[in-house]
C-alpha cells in the first residue's frame, strides 16, 4: 500500500509499506477523510518525539472498516468509524488506574504515528476496536467528525483539566482548533468572562462565536498585563494553555488566582525547561495548580462527542477553512498546516 511518511527529521516523503495485519481484536480501516495536525509539523520538523524513520504520518481521521478480527463482537466491516487519535490498550494497568491515554508507558496510549503507522496510508490498523472506534451516527458530516478525532477532545480534556465550573473566569492561551475547542467547551461548562488570547482575524471571530467574551491579543501587548487590567488585578479562576512554548506556562502562573488551575494540553515541541515563576507560583505555596495531560481516547468518548453534533450543541464545521479532494493531495495538506498561511485553521483531505 502506499502512505505518505516521516522519512527522518524534517524529510517526508510517498512510500510503499505492506498492508498491516489484523489481530484478533482488532480491525484494519480504509481512511475516508483524514486532518493533518501541528503534532504532525513538531514531530517531522523539530523531532519533538525523537528519530523516526519510514513511519506514515497521522492521527486524525474518519474511515471505513474493510477488515475485523475474529473476536471483534461491535464493529463490522462496512461500518463507517471515528478514528480517536489516542487509542489506548483497555486491559493495562494504567487504564484501570484511571490513565488509558499512558497505556503501557508515558503517553503510549498515542500510537499512530509514534509506535505505528499512522492513518495518511491507503489502510491503517486499529488495535482492540471495539473498545477505540465509534461507528459515525447518520447525518454527520465526515469532514465536521474527523475534527472530533483530536481537536474536540483534546480542547475539552483541558477544560476538564482545569476544572472549569459554572460562573468561572477562564483564560484560553492559544485560540488554533484545539484553543477553539477549549473555548466552546468552557462555555459549554457554564465559564462566565471567558478571554481568548490570540492574533489571527479568523480565529478571533470563531472564538467569540463559540462563546469568548474578551480578546486578548498578544501582539498588542503583554498578555499578563491585559488580564491583569481586565480582573482589575485579581486574575482568572481557571486557565487552559493551548498554545506557546515553554515559556508560556510564567504567563498561565502569573494570571490565575490562588487556588486556581492551569490545564494544559498544549504540545511542547521542543525546549527543555518548563518554567515557574517563583513569586508568581507564591513562592511555591499559592495553591496554583498545574495540570497537563494527553486527551483520552477510547468509543464512549467518540459516541458522546458526536452526540454534540447531532444535538447541535457543537459544530466542528467552523473549525474547517480548507478542504481537499483526493488522496494525493494528502501532501499539500500537511504543507499547509506547517506553512500555517494566516487564514488557515484546520485543513481536511476528504478521500
Amino acid at each position: 500500500m502506499k502512505g505518505f511518511a516521516m522519512l527522518g527529521i524534517g524529510k517526508t516523503g510517498w512510500i510503499e509499506k505492506e498492508r498491516p495485519l489484523c489481530g484478533p481484536l482488532d480491525a484494519i480501516v480504509r481512511p475516508l477523510a483524514i486532518s493533518p495536525c501541528t503534532s504532525d509539523i513538531h514531530t517531522v520538523w523539530e523531532g519533538a518525539i525523537g528519530e523516526r524513520h519510514n513511519m506514515i504520518l497521522g492521527h486524525e481521521a474518519v474511515g471505513e472498516v474493510v477488515e475485523i478480527g475474529s473476536l471483534v463482537k461491535d464493529i463490522k466491516v462496512g461500518d463507517k468509524v471515528i478514528v480517536p487519535a489516542i487509542t489506548p490498550d483497555w486491559g493495562s494497568l494504567e487504564a484501570q488506574a484511571g490513565y488509558s491515554m499512558h497505556s503501557g508507558g508515558m503517553l503510549a496510549g498515542w500510537k499512530f504515528s509514534n509506535f505505528k503507522d499512522g492513518v495518511f496510508g491507503e489502510y491503517f490498523h486499529v488495535n482492540e476496536a471495539d473498545a477505540n472506534l465509534a461507528v459515525l451516527p447518520e447525518g454527520i458530516d465526515i469532514a465536521d467528525a474527523v475534527m472530533l478525532s483530536d481537536m474536540v477532545p483534546t480542547g475539552f480534556h483541558g477544560v476538564e483539566l482545569a476544572d472549569v465550573q459554572f460562573g468561572d473566569s477562564v483564560c484560553v492561551i492559544g485560540i488554533g482548533p484545539v484553543g477553539l475547542m477549549a473555548v466552546a467547551g468552557a462555555a459549554l461548562r457554564g465559564a462566565s468572562d471567558l478571554y481568548a488570547v490570540g492574533s489571527r482575524p479568523n480565529c478571533i471571530e470563531i472564538a467569540k462565536e463559540y462563546g469568548a467574551t474578551d480578546i486578548i491579543n498578544y501582539r498588542e501587548g503583554d498578555i499578563v498585563e491585559q488580564i491583569m487590567s481586565k480582573t482589575h488585578g485579581k486574575g482568572v479562576d481557571k486557565v487552559i494553555v493551548a498554545g506557546g512554548d515553554v515559556d508560556t506556562m510564567a504567563q498561565a502562573i502569573s494570571i490565575v488566582k490562588p487556588g486556581g488551575i492551569i490545564g494544559n494540553v498544549n504540545y511542547l515541541g521542543s525546549g527543555e525547561y518548563v518554567k515557574i515563576p517563583r513569586v508568581e507560583w507564591g513562592c511555591g505555596m499559592g495553591h496554583k495548580t498545574i495540570s497537563g495531560g494527553l486527551m483520552p481516547g477510547g468509543r464512549l468518548r467518540m459516541e458522546k462527542l458526536a452526540k454534540l453534533l447531532q444535538t447541535n450543541r457543537l459544530d466542528t464545521s467552523k473549525l474547517i477553512t480548507h478542504r481537499f479532494y483526493g488522496f494525493d493531495k494528502i501532501e499539500d495538506a500537511l504543507m499547509l498546516m506547517k506553512d500555517k498561511p494566516k487564514d488557515l485553521i484546520k485543513p481536511v483531505v476528504i478521500l
